[in-house]
């Protein structure tokens, strides 16, 4: 992408966007970027806007689709070390948008504060999570992010306080380009208290999703007081696989994949289970997971 040349050292071109994912599955871009700090991030972000060229961000690649078809701009990932600091200083935590979720949540916990370790073994960076305010049915992230730094697509950084925040179920108001990194207020309480509710929350986990396969996290998003994955199963199609992609036997809210998975066939998937729960209970089943 020549109209990038001063940023050649942090560039691939033509780079498969399939290994980044958890779904393994997945087209190339023209060029991948991973700025080694935020001041490049900016410059990069500012270049593409007075260029024209389209921009996406790659966090943890879990919560993720992305399409068989070529990306015809550039992607950005947030994975050197500048964006994945965590700081804790009292009760609040700082962390880069880059941080894995899972490290953010055991630095918490190893500090003897409350909360996130109830979003234990959500995948994902918190940049992406509180982008979807990522959650489970005890808590969402939104209960304690208290501000958030932003990059704009027009590479304009800007500080969010909490009176500018607002979460919903599985969505957020922060919906700018990048999470630059974001404060969290938490609670103290007996360390080894916190360590036992994480470690319950794993085993739930283990015991109902299919945690060492291919996937993506949950495909949908809950129905008010329903669970789409049991409006799934119902409906018959837990199992259900095309091409090298499957409805999970373990839980159906989950769609696996194996090497030979296009991203076409996780799409039919989702296809075929809305319209089989449309049909079935007139419930219209919405994606959590973001497509590209």
């Amino acid at each position: 992408m020549s109209l990038l040349d001063g940023f050649q050292s942090i560039l691939k071109q033509d780079e498969p966007l399939a290994p980044l994912t958890w779904l393994k599955v997945g087209g190339r871009a023209k060029c991948l970027a991973e700025p080694q700090n935020a001041q490049e991030l900016q410059a990069l972000v500012t270049a593409c806007g007075e260029q024209g060229i389209a921009l996406r961000v790659l966090g943890g690649g879990s919560n993720l689709l992305v399409g068989d078809a070529d990306f015809d701009g550039c992607v950005i990932r947030l994975n050197a070390p500048a964006f994945s600091s965590i700081e804790v200083s009292g009760t609040t935590v700082t962390a880069g948008g880059g941080a894995l979720l899972s490290n953010v949540v055991s630095e918490s916990v190893r500090a003897g504060l409350a909360g996130l370790e109830l979003l234990a073994g959500i995948p994902g960076t918190i940049g992406g999570a509180i982008h979807g305010n990522a959650g489970t049915r005890q808590a969402d992230i939104g209960n304690y992010v208290r501000g958030v730094s932003v990059l704009t697509a027009t590479g304009e950084r800007r500080e969010l306080t909490e009176d500018a925040l607002s979460f919903g179920y599985r969505e957020s108001s922060v919906d700018e380009l990048v999470v630059l990194g974001c404060q969290l207020e938490l609670k103290t309480d007996d360390p080894d208290v916190i360590t036992d509710r994480m470690r319950k929350v794993w085993i739930m986990k283990k015991a109902t999703q299919p945690l060492s396969s291919q996937s993506a996290g949950c495909i949908f998003k809950n129905p008010r007081g329903l669970s789409a994955g049991d409006l799934i199963e119902q409906a018959g199609l837990k199992g259900t696989r095309i091409g090298g992609a499957e409805i999970s036997d373990r839980h159906a809210n989950f769609i696996v994949t194996s090497d030979e998975a296009t991203c076409s066939d996780v799409l039919k998937l989702i296809e075929n289970a809305q319209s089989a729960v449309s049909e079935q209970f007139g419930v219209d089943l919405e994606t959590e997971i973001e497509i590209w």
